[in-house]
């Protein structure tokens, strides 16, 4: 998608001069090792959340601990105030990590390493960087930047519950930035995804397949029927698009059934995932589950349950939104250029934020690589220019009209 004509923030020279010489790069890369150093596998994390809390403190910010549904790891809110009106922008992350290794944190050759560094540690200490900048800087003149971190993000493990009772009890800004790990394009569209697992079953136990009494149920021919009916389905679902995220799906990444070969087995598991392009639509798309599901128990004798656990709802930023025009201007100002604009490739906490908190999400953050892997790697100087991103969208988004 092509670059939108976007209203400036006129940003004063002087300001993103100001801006830029006080992001601290040992700072900020001392912050991430810090942060990569505590363990924090999903629902695990919160010895990551207390360190985040006493760095902030240490720097003299007024840090709150919301339980937020997670008593093990109670949330990490802060904030900073220009102490004039005007808007508040969030800078949101997890601080969980997927259920891998540990990778201890280390600094080398301008690029950090370990678990965590790309999703999202590094992302999370380059906005307390921003922050940081901010205070020291005194460029937000008007409104406020919410800081929020948290545990519970990474599925399956965990199911946001942390980022849904932050928002229920009211820690939400205006707009919202996410650093997760992508740099280019800026996604303002995103499809809508749930992780679903199907159970077959059949009554009895196991049998020897020359054992078999006639008529008895086949819970594996009922999963291959029913894989072949989600393959069409996902055919059906090439008419559902849209022009930015592309069309809805259904993916089937694993089909387990029996214990041996020569077994008529009593289960058949079937696990993926269903995407979907249109805004506020995972109740009908679960409907629609549940009866395809329900007429191929119906046609093999078998009865069939699931779980279908929603990870995040489709949306769509409008062209006009302000945080839009802040953003793509103060990319511009630090690196010479706006960002193309496109489609989010997965799901994060900005679903959340655009279906229960009703506000934009942008995700911005390092080209990273390695998440989700033993191998996660970030460059110190693209972590820097998040920072520097990061602090000037605040300046023109908080003290916009």
């Amino acid at each position: 998608m092509s670059n939108l004509s976007l209203p400036s923030a006129n940003f004063d020279p002087a300001v993103v001069d100001a801006i830029r010489r006080a992001v601290n790069p040992q700072r900020l890369a001392e912050t991430a090792l810090a942060l990569i150093g505590e363990y924090s596998p999903t629902r695990s994390a919160g010895r990551a959340a207390d360190r985040l809390a006493e760095i902030l403190a240490a720097d003299g910010f007024a840090v709150e601990r919301p339980v937020a549904d997670w008593p093990e790891a109670p949330a990490v809110v802060t904030r900073l105030e220009s102490g004039n009106p005007g808007r508040t922008l969030q800078f949101d992350g997890h601080l969980d990590t997927v259920h891998l290794p540990f990778v201890p944190p280390r600094l080398e050759d301008g690029y950090l390493y370990g678990s965590g560094a790309s999703d999202m540690k590094g992302g999370i200490a380059a906005f307390v960087e921003a922050m940081r900048a901010l205070r020291e800087t005194g460029a937000l003149k008007s409104g406020s930047v919410l800081i929020t971190a948290h545990d519970h993000h990474e599925g399956p493990w965990g199911d946001r519950r942390q980022v849904e009772a932050l928002i229920r009890d009211g820690y939400v800004g205006d707009g919202v930035l996410l650093p997760e790990y992508l740099a280019d394009p800026l996604p303002v569209a995103a499809r809508g995804m749930a992780i679903f697992e199907i159970r077959i079953r059949r009554e009895g136990e196991p049998v020897h397949e020359v054992l078999r009494p006639e008529g008895l149920p086949d819970v594996l021919a009922a999963g291959v029927l029913l894989a072949c009916r989600l393959q069409e389905l996902h055919a059906a679902l090439g008419q559902k698009t849209h022009p930015i995220t592309g069309q809805d799906s259904v993916f089937v990444g694993q089909f387990q059934c029996g214990e041996i070969f020569n077994q008529a087995a009593v289960l058949c598991t079937i696990k993926g995932t269903r995407r979907w392009v249109t805004p506020n639509a995972a109740q009908e798309v679960q409907a629609e589950f549940a009866g395809l599901l329900a007429q191929v128990a119906a046609e093999t004798g078998t009865s069939i349950d699931f779980d279908f656990e929603v990870q995040g709802e489709a949306y769509a930023v409008d062209a006009a939104d302000p945080l839009l025009a802040a953003f793509q201007s103060a990319h511009a100002a630090v690196t010479g250029a706006p960002l193309p604009l496109g489609r989010k490739p997965f799901v994060d906490d900005g679903n959340t934020f655009a279906a229960l908190a009703g506000i934009t999400p942008l995700t911005h953050g390092p080209a990273a690589t390695g998440a989700h892997t033993l191998n996660e790697e970030v460059s110190l100087a693209d972590l820097v220019r998040v920072a520097e991103v990061y602090a000037l969208t605040a300046v023109g988004y908080c003290g916009g009209e």
